[in-house]
């Protein structure tokens, strides 16, 4: 399994980090291992897709 170093990170978002991973009862690491892999997995067409079909509901309701 692969490792990966982040540098220069705000202190703010690590405080942030640190309390989210708390608030789920997990480490830093795992907390961000969980994101990463989420992250990796989202499929930016469907979001693009989504967004496309907001808008247009959005639009559609407006001219109502």
């Amino acid at each position: 399994m692969a490792s990966v170093l982040v540098r220069n990170l705000d202190e703010r978002v690590v405080s942030r980090l640190k309390k989210r991973a708390r608030q789920n009862d997990r480490s830093l690491q795992a907390e961000l291992k969980i994101i990463l892999e989420r992250a990796a997995a989202a499929d930016v067409a469907d979001f693009r897709s989504l967004a496309a079909r907001i808008r247009q509901k959005l639009a559609a309701d407006r001219r109502r």
